[in-house]
C-alpha cells in the first residue's frame, strides 16, 4: 500500500492523538474490569500501548505502568524478527521471556495484536499484565531464592496464540498447566485476549474517520515532536558530568551491598548515561534486562524535565544509554529476573540522585525504592481450592523541593493501587488486623519523606505459607540537601514464640493459626536540613501522631 505524504495542522494532529489514546484507555479499563485476579482487577498491573508496523511504541495509555514500555517494545521486535511477513489478520501473540522475548519477568504476559488494513499491516495493539503465578519453585513466582531463570516459572518464547482467528488451544493448555490457580489465570487471559479485539475494532473506527493516510501520518508527528520536546528538556540541564552511587540491599542468596554506579553526561541537546562500575549480575533474582534499564531512565527523565511528555519511541530515540552485558542492569542467561523491579526502583534514585546536583528543584529525595511483595498462599477452607493472594506495596515517596513526600503510595516504574482490606478478606481466607503507616518512617527534613506502610495479616481457619521480597530494608531512602534518610522496611512474624525479623527476601514460611505477618514498608528521604521546617509544619507532624515525641524532639528541638 502506497501513501501520499501529507501534512497536518496542530488541531488534526491533536484530534486523532487524543483517539489514539482514547483507544488505550478503553482497552485498559475493558481488561481491568474483565480479569478474574485482584491484582489487576484492583491493583491495575497492566498496560497498554499502540506499535506501529516497525515496531515503534506511539501511544500508552494513561495509567500505564512505565516499567511495561520496556516488555512491549521488546514484545514487538521479537514478534517482527521471528514472523516476519508471516503475519495474518486475527493472528494474536503471546510471550514472556526475558532472555529471548524482550520480556522483563516471567510473571508479565504479553500480548500483541496486529491490524490490517487493506490486507496489509498498519499497526499492533499491545498488552501486558502480571499473572500472580506463573508456576515456577514457590508460589507468587517472585519470592527470593531462585538462582537461575528456570526456577522461576514457565518461559514463553514469541509464539502464535490465534492463528487467523482461532486460538491454538494446546498453547493455552501448556500455559494454564504450570500455574497453580488456573481457573484465574484462564480468566485473565481471555481479559488480554477480548483488550487486544477491541482496541483492534476502535482502530479502525479512527481509520475510518480520520483516514489511514493522517493516521499514520499522526504516528510520525507524535514521534518526532516528543523527540523533539525531549531535546528541548535535556538542553536545559547544565553542561556537565554528574555522578551519583547507590546499593542494592542483597540478591537474596549470597551477595550482599551491591553496587549501581551511574556517569550521567549533558552536552547541549544530548544526554548519555554510563553505568560503569554496577555489579556484575548476581546469583538471585534483582537482576534485570537492558530494556528494563531504558525504561527506567527514560521515566526519571520525564519525571525531571517535563512531567507532561508523552512516553513513546521519540524519547526512547533519544537518550543514550550505557550498560555493559553480564552485570545487574544487563543481565544475560540463565540469570533470574522475578524481582527486578527492585533494581529498576533504584536505577530511577540513581538517575535522579545524579540530576540533584543539576536540577535540585526538579528532583525528590529518595523513595521507597522497592516493590515490596508480599505472597501468601494455601488452600481455602470455604472451598477447598488453592489460593494466592499476591501484593507489592507502596511505601513513602521522597520530599520534594516545595512540599513533603507523600504517605504510604508506589513511586517510580509502578503505579499500580494498594489492594483495599475489603477485596483482601472478600477473595482470600485472610484477616487484615492493621493497616497503617509506619511510624517515624518519613526522613525528617525542611520537607518531610513519606510514610512507609504497614500490613498486619492472619490466616482464617487454615494453616498457609508466606514469602516475599524487600528492598531498602538495610540501606535507608536518602535525603537530599541536609534532609534525613528515611525508615527502611521489614518483614516481621508473630507467634507463640513471640515477634521475631525474618530474612529481607523470605522463601516459604510456615504460617500457622493465630500466627500473624507483618509486613513493613520503607519510607522516603527528606529534603532539606531539619532546622528549615516550619514550626507549623513541626506542629502538624505532632498532631497527626505519625511521629512520635521522641523523634519530633531528636530532630525538631526548637520548634516548639
Amino acid at each position: 500500500m502506497s501513501r501520499e505524504p501529507v501534512e497536518l495542522d496542530p488541531i488534526s494532529l491533536e484530534i486523532i492523538a487524543n483517539g489514539l489514546r482514547s483507544i488505550a484507555d478503553e482497552c485498559f479499563v475493558a481488561l481491568m474490569r474483565s480479569s478474574f485476579s485482584t491484582n489487576i482487577k484492583e491493583r491495575k498491573d497492566h498496560s497498554i500501548a499502540i506499535v506501529d508496523k516497525k515496531g515503534r511504541l506511539v501511544v500508552q495509555a494513561a495509567l500505564t505502568l512505565p516499567i511495561h514500555i520496556a516488555s512491549m517494545g521488546g514484545l514487538m521486535r521479537c514478534v517482527l524478527e521471528k514472523y516476519g511477513d508471516d503475519i495474518h489478520p486475527g493472528d494474536i501473540f503471546v510471550a514472556n521471556d526475558p532472555h529471548t522475548a524482550g520480556g522483563t519477568h516471567l510473571p508479565d504476559i504479553n500480548y500483541a495484536m496486529p491490524i490490517f488494513v487493506e490486507s496489509e499491516i498498519v499497526a499492533f495493539i499491545c498488552n501486558i499484565a502480571h499473572h500472580a503465578d506463573i508456576g515456577g519453585m514457590v508460589p507468587g513466582s517472585m519470592a527470593g531464592g531462585m538462582s537461575e531463570i528456570y526456577q522461576e516459572g514457565l518461559r514463553l518464547p514469541v509464539v502464535r496464540l490465534f492463528s487467523k482467528g482461532e486460538m491454538q488451544t494446546d498453547i493455552m493448555d501448556i500455559m494454564l498447566l504450570n500455574v497453580r490457580v488456573p481457573e484465574e489465570r484462564r480468566g485473565d487471559h481471555n481479559a488480554q485476549i477480548a483488550s487486544c479485539k477491541l482496541g483492534v475494532r476502535r482502530f479502525l473506527e479512527v481509520v475510518e474517520n480520520h483516514g489511514l493516510t493522517n493516521v499514520l501520518t499522526a504516528f510520525d508527528e507524535i514521534i518526532s515532536r516528543t523527540a523533539t520536546r525531549m531535546r528541548a528538556a535535556i538542553a536545559e540541564i547544565p553542561d556537565g558530568v554528574y555522578r551519583f552511587d547507590d546499593f542494592m540491599d542483597a540478591d537474596g542468596i549470597s551477595t550482599f551491598d551491591i553496587p549501581i554506579c551511574l556517569s550521567l553526561t549533558v552536552q547541549g541537546e544530548k544526554i548519555h548515561l554510563d553505568f560503569a562500575g554496577t555489579s556484575p549480575q548476581v546469583k538471585g533474582n534483582i537482576n534485570t534486562t537492558m530494556n528494563a534499564v531504558q525504561a527506567s531512565v527514560n521515566y526519571a527523565l520525564i519525571a525531571a524535565l517535563d512531567s507532561e511528555m508523552p512516553s513513546n519511541q521519540g524519547v526512547l530515540d533519544v537518550v543514550d544509554i550505557d550498560v555493559e552485558p553480564g552485570t545487574l542492569l544487563n543481565c544475560v542467561f540463565p540469570a533470574p529476573v522475578a524481582a527486578r523491579a527492585h533494581a529498576c526502583q533504584r536505577v530511577i534514585d540513581v538517575v535522579l540522585g545524579a540530576l540533584s546536583k543539576a536540577l535540585p528543584d526538579n528532583v525528590i529525595a529518595a523513595a521507597n525504592g522497592a516493590n515490596t511483595t508480599a505472597v501468601f498462599s494455601g488452600v481455602d477452607p470455604r472451598t477447598n481450592k488453592p489460593y494466592l493472594y499476591f501484593e507489592t506495596l507502596g511505601g513513602g515517596m521522597g520530599a520534594r523541593a516545595t512540599k513533603d513526600g507523600k504517605d504510604g503510595v508506589q513511586v517510580g516504574i509502578t503505579n499500580t493501587s494498594n489492594l483495599p482490606v475489603e477485596s483482601i478478606e472478600q477473595e482470600y481466607p485472610l484477616r487484615v488486623e492493621e493497616y497503617s503507616f509506619v511510624e517515624d518512617s518519613g526522613g525528617a527534613g525542611k520537607f518531610r519523606g513519606g510514610m512507609g506502610l504497614r500490613r498486619v495479616l492472619t490466616p482464617v481457619d487454615h494453616e498457609c505459607v508466606f514469602n516475599g521480597a524487600g528492598e531498602r530494608f538495610r540501606y535507608q531512602p536518602w535525603g537530599l540537601f541536609g534532609g534525613e534518610a528515611g525508615a527502611s522496611g521489614r518483614f516481621l512474624i508473630r507467634d507463640s514464640d513471640g515477634e521475631r525479623r525474618l530474612d529481607d527476601k523470605p522463601g516459604e514460611v510456615h504460617v500457622g493459626l493465630e500466627t500473624r505477618i507483618v509486613v513493613e514498608t520503607p519510607g522516603a528521604g527528606g529534603y532539606g536540613a531539619p532546622a528549615e521546617r516550619s514550626a507549623e509544619n513541626v506542629e502538624q507532624d505532632q498532631r497527626s501522631a505519625k511521629y512520635s515525641p521522641a523523634f519530633i524532639q531528636r530532630h525538631y528541638p526548637t520548634a516548639n
